[in-house]
């Protein structure tokens, strides 16, 4: 047990649940959707955290493993992504993607947790990304399979939205707050994918340290972009 792969995502998973707070309470207050996406979003972040921290301090669980593989490996950045479609696209197109991710989330959970598993040898639960415990079966249909598609959608609609915002606000010379939280929310969104990827190459706790570096780095620019600077107008309350 040590502090990256066990307290570390530990803090992750409560900084996660905490950002989740603040999202539900303000979709209470202006009842937008994408707003309660987000915090979804992010309690899946916060139960994938909690999962590694747990496997770090315990070891393997089957359970723990699944519920890891579903929520901090398939549907956390697909969720996220949803909630920016949401905000930027017309309805009927959100709505249309909004139908499909359910379906398509629903599928997963069947999946993940009906597929048979293979206890794993000694190795961290970053190291596994499911290549043990999930083998490549060339008559089965594993959740390996599935895990790209929900992440390259979440990724590109969470951070190309931002992206789009922070230019559309830039461009406007308005709401500097927005160009400013869009941005970081941009780069912090990145941290996971990036650290994923230097996880597969053996990177020892390269998605620990990413993951929580990236749930900081976007709960800071959301409070950024829901806080207008000095001397700026009020938001408006049906944002």
């Amino acid at each position: 047990m040590t502090f990256l792969n066990t307290y570390l995502p530990f803090t992750s998973s409560a900084v996660s649940l905490i950002f989740a707070g603040f999202v539900f309470k303000r979709y209470a207050e202006r009842k937008s959707f994408h707003l309660l996406l987000w915090g979804i979003g992010m309690v899946f972040y916060g139960i994938g955290g909690f999962c590694e921290g747990y496997y770090g301090a315990a070891g393997w669980d089957p359970l723990i493993f699944r519920l890891w593989y579903l929520f901090g490996a398939i549907l956390v950045a697909a969720w996220l992504g949803q909630g920016t479609v949401y905000l930027l696209a017309k309805k009927k197109w959100a709505n249309a993607a909004m139908i499909i991710l359910l379906v398509a989330s629903i599928a997963a959970a069947v999946l993940v947790f009906t597929f048979p598993i293979e206890a794993p040898t000694d190795s961290t639960l970053e190291e596994l990304s499911g290549k043990e415990v999930y083998p490549e079966l060339k008559d089965d249909f594993s959740p390996r399979f599935i895990t790209p598609f929900f992440n390259i959608y979440g990724t590109l609609g969470l951070v190309g939205g931002a992206i789009y915002s922070a230019w559309i606000f830039y461009r406007k010379r308005v709401l500097l707050h927005r160009t400013l939280g869009n941005i970081l929310i941009a780069v912090g969104g990145l941290f996971p994918a990036v650290g994923g990827s230097f996880s597969r190459f053996g990177i020892p706790n390269a998605l620990y340290i990413s993951e929580f570096i990236g749930v900081v780095v976007i709960f800071a620019g959301y409070l950024r972009a829901t806080t207008p600077m000095k001397g700026e107008p009020p938001e408006p309350a049906t944002e």
